[in-house]
């Protein structure tokens, strides 16, 4: 069967890895991938932007299954445009991937299902902001309704920072695009989770759970990226937890959006907080993580396209996945002055030597080959991944493998995992 990957990131990288090791995959192509992609994968242009480019893509390739690794194509309405064509495709349709693409909508729709969240505001205006900054407390959360690759979610420490927050968004100074909602929320206490599964829109079969190191600077400072490392164990969530928060947030979410008549398809990701009251749902988004997807893959024992055919096919009740025991770790090496302005351009050496660490898998980000030589072309460059029986272990590899590797202007969390690493003391 011939598979087509979208995307160009390390989550698109660890899919195509993934992929590649089903014996159901004659070919793979990825669109537009990049520098580390092509060793495993035919690579070919496309503009994630334009609906057109990417139905046009696959009308000339004709494969046998279409995955959808990043957001802005779902927002597109992509897998709507491909099965209207008869085409096979992993994702959510446009309206259902609104649980990420609108945040509001988000917020509402877990209040209409009872599924726990942070209390929130919904605001149209600088003037509503004002209103609702009332109803809370500092510190708050302020975040942009639409896409904001990781970055639209500010914490402030006063109503006046709050304000003004708001008011960036609102005004596009912030993030480039101005913004027609926003969203207050109160701030939340606790550790993070990406709980990630797998649904056909009837049944959920649930990922290894991770936990991501979304700001930039070590001990957890500084403005939110797009995730700077993450890792997973066998002990990050015990049993009991995750059976409720499967049977409490991630069925109800799928059965909710089912009752609203827009059946859910593919990967939901639910980002949780764990607080003193129990796990609080933060977002949902409509795609595999990035990087939680390098971290869950690498552990992964089951046929991921039989699993996404079975989602497609509705069938997933029949699909149990298989995990190797253990721990894996990944590690996000990026440009420096990430996420803020940062320079392209520079050459990658030490992938080989990395590579040969065992246990490890370096993932590409933001790369590309234009003569055979591996340079930077993106915020986050690298993200290198390693399995082992523990996470001390596994984070050891990862950064060994990433010792050996050097771009002008490299920089790397040394603190991944360092919560669970205390509480391992």
């Amino acid at each position: 069967m011939k598979v087509l990957i979208l995307g160009s990131g390390g989550r698109e990288h660890a899919l195509a890895w993934s992929v590649r090791r089903s014996p159901r995959v004659t070919e793979l192509i990825c669109a537009p991938g990049n520098g580390g992609m092509a060793s495993i994968a035919r690579c070919v242009p496309v503009d994630l932007k334009s609906l057109e480019a990417m139905v046009h893509l696959v009308e000339t390739h004709q494969p046998g299954l279409t995955i959808v690794g990043p957001e802005l194509p779902l927002a597109l309405g992509i897998v709507d445009a491909l099965q209207q064509r008869g085409f096979r495709v992993f994702g959510p349709t446009r309206e259902a991937a609104m649980l990420e693409t609108s945040k509001g909508f988000a917020k509402r729709f877990l209040q209409r299902h009872q599924i726990s969240t942070a209390r929130y505001a919904v605001c149209s205006s600088p003037a509503e902001v004002e209103q609702a900054l009332d109803m809370f407390h500092p510190p708050m959360v302020v975040k942009a309704d639409g896409l904001a690759s990781g970055k639209g979610v500010i914490m402030c420490q006063s109503r006046r920072t709050a304000l003004e927050a708001a008011q960036g968004l609102f005004a596009g100074t912030l993030l480039g695009e101005q913004e027609r909602q926003v969203v207050i929320e109160e701030f939340l206490e606790g550790e993070e989770i990406s709980f990630l599964c797998l649904t056909d829109s009837k049944h959920v079969v649930p990922l290894v759970p991770a936990q991501d190191h979304k700001r930039i600077g070590e001990g957890d400072t500084g403005p939110n990226t797009g995730g700077m490392g993450v890792y997973t164990t066998d002990t990050l969530l015990d049993p009991h937890m995750s059976e409720w928060i499967l049977h409490h947030i991630a069925e109800p979410a799928v059965r909710g959006m089912a009752d609203e008549e827009t059946p859910y398809v593919g990967v939901l990701y639910i980002g949780l907080m764990m607080t003193a009251r129990g796990p609080q749902v933060l977002e949902f988004n409509a795609r595999f993580g990035d990087p939680e997807t390098q971290a869950i893959l690498v552990r992964l024992e089951s046929d991921l396209v039989e699993a996404m055919q079975a989602c497609i096919d509705g069938r997933l009740a029949e699909i149990e996945l298989r995990w190797t025991q253990g721990a894996s770790a990944c590690v996000i090496a990026s440009s420096s002055g990430y996420p803020g302005r940062y320079e392209t351009g520079f050459p990658i050496t030490g992938l080989d030597a990395a590579r040969r660490i065992p246990g490890v898998e370096v993932f590409h980000s933001g790369t590309a080959a234009p003569n055979g030589q591996v340079i930077t072309s993106g915020g986050r460059v690298l993200a290198v991944t390693a399995a082992a029986d523990s996470l001390q272990q596994a984070l050891g590899r990862a950064y060994q493998a990433i010792g050996e590797i050097h771009f002008e202007g490299m920089y790397f969390r040394r603190d991944i995992g360092h919560r669970a690493l205390k509480r391992a003391r």
